[in-house]
């Protein structure tokens, strides 16, 4: 009689080759997440790629990093974008569109440039350039004879690529070495495009090549070719070679007054309207060591100033041993104001008034009242210290500034950069009064203690 159910013995064959297949599948599953992590974590890359710069024709790198402006020229003729100067090099360097002038401003100098012009300027006295400033794609290029004469940079050029590194005064440059192989002179060291050994090759470099160290990530350093090709190679692979420090500019000579002061300074403004007081009914006033009488004012928009300067009143100061810094306002007009310092030409001829009024008249500075400007001009006020400052200095003359206490006020106090201003001159004198006026619909005080130490 048949049976309804198979033999024993089948069945449990069948379940045993079942659980040898799934093992063996098991097993092969394991090899291969095995193997696939072994290759991911383990298998270095060998796929090369070109190094390239992106499309950059001449690339400017600082500190491992490309700018955005190419350079053009090579050698002497080299010049770099008026952007990537005033970014790296000298954050107050101004183009004026009006003109088409290059202007540049140092502790003791004046620069100015024009384009397509081999003649420029140095504190108002004629220069030649070898290369002159020019426009390129729209992009305006400066050559690097001035900068490197005003600055203390160092512009490498490769010549296999035409990449410059650009280095500034004092800073340190660590150079490394790839490792070397006792018995394998062939073997290279692989720089990759990012810190991974996954990523692809842009360099075999050779044993005991120098490299630039910017960076590190992890296990890795950032590099840089004396090319100009960046990437990363393993920290094991490299070793420390030597630092090297570009040498700082020797700085220009310190300003020295004609006539320093020494000690305390105790300055008064004598306020001219129209004619100058009687010095024979001013009485002794002991401790004061400066006058600054307001004498010079803006009179037009075109840089024109008024004098109303007095020699008998300097004889007068200079005979009680009083120096004389003279005052110049821009007469608290706004717009004659905005007009007055548009320009290189206007400003410089204003400064050239006071140069010649200073030795005309013997002063021994100058006190700057610029008051109720735009907002708008801040940048051009400070453009306007920044130039005169270097010329004034070369007479021997003390440049100072007058600056209204900090307030929410645009045109009567936000106007004053009074950082930048003070990277300029030689004195800001704070006028610290105003709490209350002749209309102040309040009595008071002029200038109470708490309201000057609050100022």
């Amino acid at each position: 009689m048949d049976s309804k159910f198979p033999p024993a013995g089948g069945t449990r064959s069948n379940k045993n080759r079942t659980i040898r297949w799934l093992l063996f599948m098991l097993a092969i599953g394991c090899a291969l997440i095995l193997g696939t992590y072994y290759w991911a974590v383990y298998v270095p890359n060998r796929q090369h790629v070109q190094p390239d710069f992106q499309g950059n024709p001449k690339p400017v790198f600082y500190q491992g990093g490309m700018m955005k402006d190419s350079a053009i020229g090579s050698k002497e003729s080299l010049k770099l974008s008026f952007e990537t100067v005033r970014e790296r090099i000298d954050s107050t360097l101004v183009y004026e569109q009006k003109t088409e002038s290059t202007i540049i401003t140092t502790q003791n100098k004046v620069v100015r440039l024009r384009t397509s012009e081999l003649t420029g300027l140095i504190n108002e006295k004629s220069f030649t350039l070898k290369f002159p400033l020019e426009k390129s794609n729209g992009k305006l290029y400066l050559p690097i004879e001035p900068l490197k004469d005003l600055y203390q940079i160092d512009l490498r050029e490769s010549a296999e690529t035409g990449a410059v590194l650009l280095f500034k005064e004092g800073e340190t440059i660590r150079w490394f070495k790839t490792v070397a192989y006792d018995g394998k002179p062939d073997k290279t060291i692989d720089m990759r495009r990012s810190p991974s050994i996954k990523a692809p090759i842009l360099a075999d470099l050779r044993q005991q090549e120098s490299v630039i160290v910017w960076g590190e990530e992890g296990d890795w350093y950032r590099v840089q070719l004396v090319s100009g090709y960046t990437g990363y190679v393993r920290k094991e692979q490299l070793a420390a070679d030597r630092e090297e420090t570009v040498p700082a500019k020797a700085p220009e000579p310190a300003f020295m007054p004609k006539q320093p002061i020494t000690g305390k300074i105790n300055v008064t403004w004598e306020h001219v309207v129209s004619k100058n007081p009687d010095t024979s009914k001013i009485p002794a006033m002991p401790g004061l060591n400066v006058v600054s009488p307001t004498w010079f004012h803006l009179q037009d928009g075109d840089g024109n100033l008024q004098n109303l300067a007095d020699p008998a009143y300097v004889k007068w100061a200079k005979s009680r041993g009083y120096q004389v810094w003279a005052l110049f306002s821009n007469g608290f007009d706004p717009k004659r104001t905005t007009e007055a310092l548009s320009t290189y030409d206007k400003r410089m001829k204003m400064t050239k008034q006071l140069l010649s009024f200073a030795q005309m008249y013997g002063l021994q500075g100058i006190n700057i009242d610029f008051e109720n400007v735009d907002l708008d001009d801040k940048q051009n006020l400070v453009q306007f210290v920044r130039e005169m400052t270097p010329l004034l200095h070369e007479q021997g003359l003390v440049v100072s500034i007058d600056v209204t206490p900090r307030s929410g006020s645009k045109m009567w106090s936000m106007f004053y950069d009074r950082k930048a201003l003070i990277e300029s001159v030689d004195y800001m004198m704070l006028m610290a009064y105003d709490e209350h006026w002749a209309s102040s619909p309040k009595a008071g005080s002029v200038a109470s203690l708490p309201w000057v130490e609050s100022s």
